[in-house]
């Protein structure tokens, strides 16, 4: 017999549907609220979650020497990177990719935990990894870890170029040299693209590019990548068979005020990063100093010719090798009798030079040496670029007009030394220097007149083709011009009796002047110091190698080195 249903049980059941009912209306609702009234909010909610703005790396613009040959190029290479938070979900596979990546394993793991506690959404784990170990990283599928794509800098010169081309940091930036110097024109722009990643923090879906980038522009420099192997060579020569502590070599084109080529000593290679520290990376040529000795000597007579008080074969008598100013003693190497002022400087009369400086005014001395650009920068732009010691004349004390006259109480770098001996070269003008390949003359400013510019070249080829101190530096069919020096280094307290700074500063051919080169080496200690046997043949070297490169044609070509010259013509530089 059935049970009759009771009024409780019918109230039960009423109460579950109603509160079935409304829990289904509720659900309802909520889903006509997500899906049409705030639909495109919650969206826009889930792609702020997922969606991210990441960069698209502009690539640098390359560099190049004056024909066209990269010295400095970037390529794409990967970089490992990292959400801390999802990271920390597989502590094995941290431990997997820091033995991979050569890691330990503990700093690795406290720069995750650094960076989560931090709150940050982004670390780099590894910049610029080789292809192989990305490749592994990518299949280790590590969570939170990606890898993206950005640029690194390589140098295909290395250590030949690496003074002038200098080299750029992790993130693409310049720091030194022609990099730096010219970093808003390489650099370019880096674009925007907006993606979507997953939880892991990997790229699933790329949606749109907000920005392009914009590549950097590339860089002629007026280098010849050539020359610059070769004076690399030929430095790096001088230095082990003299041993020497460092030395510098500067090449200009006399006419455009281009450095054709810039070497240094100590040199590193750019493409190591271990090896851009201890001073190596910087231009001495540039940011160093030296007091330039007898290579001061032929601006002092251009002083002595342009005063009018003096002609070219006026005469000094230099006996008996030394000079007395007050208690300081002038000396020369050997008792040179009379010389006029072309023997003064085909003898390097320290004597003879001294005794016409004392005769001129100080200010006529001055404005010579001021207008050749001693005492203040050569405005090439390059970093680091030093101005020299100069002291104005007012400043002078009783000897220091003799003693500048044979290069001391001056200090100059090998540029503007090379710029000096260049407007001698080119007929008195003193030329803008340029990193940068300009193939036209620069407008310089006439500093020396013509004729005085024109006598200064005879006296210079004298001393090389001569019986003067430069020998070493003849190149075989090509009349040279130039000037030994050879100082002692300063020390606290006066000047070292054993320790030298070896010089050569000139020009070649001598009847259309193209080159001017400085060759400076320091402290040579292989048994020989001075300028005429340490830079000298250095000069003749990097000079020939220069004019052959150039396709320059010999002045000077007799039967006896005909031969010479033929076969110096083929020969490969590099």
């Amino acid at each position: 017999m059935a049970q009759p249903v009771t009024h409780n049980w019918v109230l039960r059941r009423r109460v579950v549907l109603c509160l079935f009912l409304l829990a289904l209306g509720t659900l309802v609702l909520r889903a006509i609220q997500l899906q049409i009234v705030r639909h495109d909010f919650y969206l826009s909610q889930g792609y702020a979650r997922q969606q991210r703005l990441v960069d698209i790396p502009a690539h640098r613009g390359n560099i190049l020497d004056r024909h066209g040959e990269p010295v400095a190029v970037s390529t794409p290479i990967d970089s490992i990177w990292g959400v801390p938070e999802e990271m920390l979900k597989d502590p094995k596979k941290l431990s997997m990719l820091a033995a991979e990546l050569d890691l330990d394993t503990d700093d690795f793991l406290g720069r995750i935990d650094k960076a989560h506690s931090q709150k940050r959404e982004f670390m780099y784990v590894q910049r610029h990894v080789r292809p192989g170990v990305a490749k592994s990283i990518e299949e280790m599928a590590v969570p939170g870890v990606d890898l993206m794509r950005e640029y690194r800098r390589y140098y295909p010169s290395g250590r030949a170029a690496s003074h002038v081309v200098g080299f750029t940091d992790v993130d693409d930036r310049g720091r030194e040299g022609m990099e730096i110097a010219y970093d808003e024109w390489l650099r370019g722009t880096a674009g925007k693209r907006r993606v979507v990643r997953d939880l892991r923090g990997r790229e699933i879906e790329g949606l749109n590019i907000v920005k392009t980038a914009t590549a950097g522009k590339d860089l002629y420099l007026s280098i010849d990548k050539q020359l610059q192997y070769f004076a690399d060579r030929a430095l790096a020569s001088a230095i082990d068979q003299h041993k020497a502590e460092s030395a510098s070599l500067v090449v200009l084109d006399v006419n455009t005020g281009e450095v054709m080529a810039m070497v240094n000593y100590p040199t590193y290679n750019p493409n190591n990063t271990s090896m851009r520290t201890g001073g190596k990376q910087r231009n001495r040529s540039i940011t160093d100093v030296f007091e330039p000795g007898s290579t001061m000597k032929p601006f002092t007579i251009a002083a002595a010719l342009e005063s009018g008080q003096f002609k070219a074969d006026d005469i000094i008598f230099t006996s008996p090798g030394y000079y007395k100013i007050g208690k300081y003693e002038v000396r020369d190497e050997g008792n040179y009798g009379w010389l006029d002022l072309r023997g003064i400087i085909r003898k390097s009369s320290n004597v003879g030079v001294s005794k016409v400086a004392t005769q001129l005014e100080p200010q006529q001395m001055w404005e010579v040496f001021d207008q050749l650009g001693f005492g203040r920068p050569t405005g090439s732009a390059f970093p680091g670029e030093v101005a020299g010691y100069f002291n104005h004349p007012t400043l002078w004390h009783h000897v220091e007009q003799a003693t500048l006259s044979y290069g001391y109480g001056i200090s100059v770098s090998a540029l503007q030394l090379a710029r000096a001996y260049a407007a001698i070269a080119n007929g008195g003008k003193l030329p803008q220097i340029s990193f940068v390949k300009t193939n036209e003359p620069g407008i310089g400013e006439q500093v020396i007149s013509p004729p005085v510019a024109t006598e200064l070249r005879a006296m210079l080829e004298e001393v090389v083709a001569g019986d003067g101190t430069g020998s070493r530096a003849r190149i075989p069919g090509f009349r040279v011009a130039g000037k030994t020096g050879t100082s002692h280094r300063s020390q606290r307290g006066g000047y070292a009796d054993d320790r030298y700074v070896s010089i050569f500063a000139g020009f070649a051919p001598v009847s259309n002047p193209r080159f001017a080169a400085v060759v400076v080496v320091h402290d040579p200690r292989g048994g020989q110091h001075f300028g005429g046997v340490v830079a000298a043949p250095v000069f003749a070297s990097v000079m020939a190698a220069a004019l052959r490169l150039a396709g320059v044609e010999p002045d000077n070509i007799t039967e006896s080195d005909g031969r010479v010259v033929l076969n110096m013509l083929h020969e490969d530089p590099s």
